[in-house]
């Protein structure tokens, strides 16, 4: 099973199918409305606004399971979104992203690219110093490990990155440039 063959639901209750993004470059992130990455929902809107015409879809996947940073139900996070960032991009149903109700989608992710560490500079190392309290083994899984992990997959559906939430954000925005 690919990229293509994976399905969600949008925050209205559709079922989205990954297959409808085919020919085009996505940017899959687990979001949260509370969290101190929230901020990225403008760098993200900015993104979607310069290169969605060129072919970039961003998938937004609220998700609670990061010290319950996304408490709203599905409509609140709509509204917050739109109001605090002006989001334009589709929005999933509130999901897991990890564990036994993960969604399917993330499963699939993760198996593609695993985590490769958080870089370098005082978030990277807030980051590792938080999560060595949460799970010791943090750095050998491929758990998403908090709010605003990124996918980056290509026009055929290949998964081409996994940027942690401490990424650059530039540097986000100079790969998904170079698939487009």
């Amino acid at each position: 099973m690919g990229f293509y063959d994976q399905k969600v639901t949008a925050a209205d209750g559709a079922e989205v199918s990954m297959e409808s993004f085919k020919g085009k470059v996505v940017l899959v992130v687990n979001t949260a409305t509370g969290c101190g990455f929230t901020p990225q929902y403008k760098d993200l809107e900015d993104m979607y606004e310069k290169y969605h015409e060129a072919g970039l879809e961003i998938l937004d996947v609220p998700c609670n399971q990061f010290a319950g940073q996304t408490p709203g139900t599905d409509e609140e996070i709509h509204e917050f979104c739109t109001l605090k960032y002006n989001t334009q991009f589709p929005q999933m149903k509130k999901s897991d992203v990890n564990g036994e109700n993960e969604l399917p989608l993330y499963t699939f992710l993760k198996s593609e690219k695993g985590f490769e560490g958080f870089g370098k500079g005082p978030k990277a190392m807030a980051m590792s110093m938080m999560l060595k309290g949460i799970d010791k083994d943090y750095k050998n899984n491929p758990n998403i490990k908090w709010n605003f992990t990124k996918f980056l997959v290509d026009r055929e559906g290949n998964v081409i990155a996994r940027f942690e939430p401490t990424e650059d954000m530039k540097k986000i925005d100079e790969a998904v440039k170079k698939l487009l």
